[in-house]
């Protein structure tokens, strides 16, 4: 028999941009891109010097001028990496590769409320954490006060980024669901276990669908097996586009799949007695201080 499990969730936008102080080996000197849940909606590096969709519905529903106006935008965040980055290492004391990153995001919860996110990391590091609330940033070490000192000082751009934060990320969020609804906003997820390609429908245990307590769902499915037999297991699991199939080891004898399921991302983990785990994922931050450029975040 086959499970299937409805949810409503949790849905985030994100940006993520990165800079790369020494780039080559087919990584761009500046990259950017744009995520709702999982799903890739925009992309931009320093090479195509251009901001294009990544989701058929994003291209479908925004008009050229669209993509070319955040085109114009990304061009000057990848000429304010480079400087950041530069002073980053130069007052580090940093030669080499190194990196600066940027996510800046927002949250729309099941029940209705919203929450908002904007931070910055060197080499995978925080190093700068913006508080919408209190209009101020939080600095990692005496190199991010500096920074923070800076851009404390500008407080129409703090202003600016909180009214992204908890307006327009809001109600780009609420645009791009829209656009990509039959993908974004279907909730129904199918398991089942098979046995040398055909459903089992006698042998298995269903568990509860739980809340996980951080807007995420999760269930588990099991089987077991005669450790003698010669049959293949497999499992079958499928989201959205998402079609996985996970083959069991001959050496198992029980097998617990355990699924998660995260704003319409999925998470498994196989728990093989005697064998171990086996994880799966879909996935998928002018003086003395930084110059800080007041653009629209996208």
């Amino acid at each position: 028999m086959e499970i299937k499990i409805y949810l409503t969730g949790t849905h985030s936008l994100r940006y993520f941009r990165l800079g790369v102080s020494d780039p080559g080996h087919g990584i761009p000197e500046f990259i950017s891109v744009g995520y709702v849940d999982s799903h890739p909606i925009t992309t931009y590096d320093s090479v195509t010097r251009q901001k294009e969709p990544r989701a058929p519905w994003m291209a479908e529903n925004l008009a050229s001028d669209h993509w070319e106006r955040y085109t114009q935008l990304l061009r000057g965040w990848q000429q304010t990496f480079q400087v950041e980055l530069k002073y980053l290492q130069r007052h580090y004391n940093h030669s080499g590769l190194h990196t600066y990153q940027r996510m800046i995001g927002c949250e729309l919860l099941e029940d209705g409320s919203t929450t908002g996110f904007l931070q910055y990391a060197y080499d995978g590091q925080d190093f700068m954490i913006f508080h919408k609330d209190t209009l101020s940033w939080t600095a990692v070490d005496n190199v991010a006060q500096v920074t923070k000192r800076a851009w404390e000082t500008n407080r129409h751009e703090l202003k600016y980024q909180k009214n992204w934060l908890e307006s327009e990320c809001i109600a780009w969020l609420k645009r791009f669901l829209e656009y990509g609804k039959e993908t974004l906003q279907r909730t129904e997820i199918s398991m089942m276990w098979m046995k040398n390609g055909e459903e089992i429908i006698q042998e298995i245990e269903y568990g509860d669908i739980l809340p996980s307590g951080d807007g995420t769902y999760q269930t588990w499915i099991s089987v077991e097996m005669d450790s003698q037999s010669s049959k293949m297991y497999s499992c079958h699991v499928e989201h959205c586009d998402l079609h996985m199939v996970l083959q069991v080891p001959e050496e198992s004898e029980t097998i617990l799949l355990v699924m998660k399921v995260i704003s319409g991302s999925i998470a498994l983990a196989v728990v093989l007695a005697g064998i171990g785990i086996l994880a799966w994922r879909r996935r998928p931050q002018e003086q003395d201080g930084i110059i800080y450029n007041p653009t629209p975040n996208q």
